[in-house]
């Protein structure tokens, strides 16, 4: 219903979808060991983005497994990519260096536009 309500084009702003926005609960499992390495690494250290991404991803993660939709995908995803660079040991400028040595071909360039030849 959320969803529905999110997606119409004469919604109010505030009053209504508040009201109908449901209320989101993650419940935990103490005892697990990812929770409770999280909970280490918290503990080591407040300010590690990584455990906080870790953190959000898992949240995330576990609203798209519930049927409900991210308020802002593109974060969720560039999370995902800094997860798959540091479990790969990637540097962002290792990354920024690979994607401009790419092995597709230079592009040619058209000095005339081929358009006019058809007619």
């Amino acid at each position: 219903m959320e969803r529905i309500m999110r997606s119409q084009a004469l919604r109010d702003s505030g009053g209504m979808s508040s009201y109908m926005a449901s209320k989101r609960t993650l419940g935990l499992q103490p005892t697990h060991p990812i929770i409770r390495e999280l909970k280490e690494k918290a503990a080591a250290d407040k300010n590690d983005k990584t455990v906080r991404d870790l953190v959000n991803l898992m949240f995330e993660t576990s609203l798209l497994a519930s049927g409900f939709t991210l308020e802002d995908p593109s974060q969720f995803s560039n999370r995902i990519y800094r997860m798959i660079k540091l479990g790969l040991s990637l540097d962002d400028e290792e990354v920024v260096a690979a994607a401009g040595d790419s092995d597709a071909p230079a592009l040619e360039e058209v000095t005339e536009s081929t358009m006019e030849d058809i007619d």
